[in-house]
């Protein structure tokens, strides 16, 4: 078998791959996840593929190299003091984050939520949706400024709810492994 059938063959369920890998707070592209285990693949294919090794087996060994590079590349986050300033004027993290009256502790959650929602695979509808939810427009007023019904907002804005459902769901459980 050559290498472009193989390819064809295991594209959808490594496409698949890269979409489920990609929704686990990752910040890489769905489709650089799927280069990289096609490069992975095609390194394995040079040395030429073993008889008796079915498309499953191969599969598991583009998977464990995908969970390997994720490991090893995955963004490091950088620890910020409250009290660094954080632009020219001099502002704190502390002091913006605080004008808005709640707690400091739900006001960075509440922010850092918001940000894994708009992130991670919303539509440029669902962002406009959330946008304008998020300064307060009603379902109507959001339906007339975008053109489209109050009905199709109140789907998107189920799809958004499900969306950071899925996201808290999926941190709980990585927070519970760890």
């Amino acid at each position: 078998m050559d290498f472009e059938t193989l390819l064809r063959e295991l594209s959808p369920r490594l496409k698949r791959m890269a979409r489920s890998h990609n929704s686990h707070g990752f910040f890489i592209d769905q489709d650089d996840l799927y280069q990289e285990m096609c490069i992975h693949l095609w390194n394995n294919f040079k040395g030429g593929v073993p008889n008796g090794i079915n498309e499953a087996y191969i599969v598991r060994g583009c998977e464990f190299h995908l969970l390997n590079y994720l490991r090893k590349e995955r963004e490091k986050a950088t620890i910020v003091s409250l009290e660094e300033p954080i632009n020219e004027e001099g502002n704190t993290l502390e002091d913006i984050l605080q004008g808005t009256g709640e707690a400091l502790d739900n006001c960075i959650d509440r922010e850092l939520t918001l940000e894994d929602v708009r992130n991670n695979g919303l539509s440029k509808r669902e962002q406009a949706v959330l946008s304008l939810l998020m300064k307060s427009y009603t379902v109507r007023e959001i339906g007339v400024r975008l053109g489209i019904s109050h009905v199709m907002v109140v789907k998107l804005k189920k799809r958004i709810i499900k969306n950071w459902q899925r996201k808290t769901r999926v941190t709980k459980m990585q927070n519970f492994l760890l």
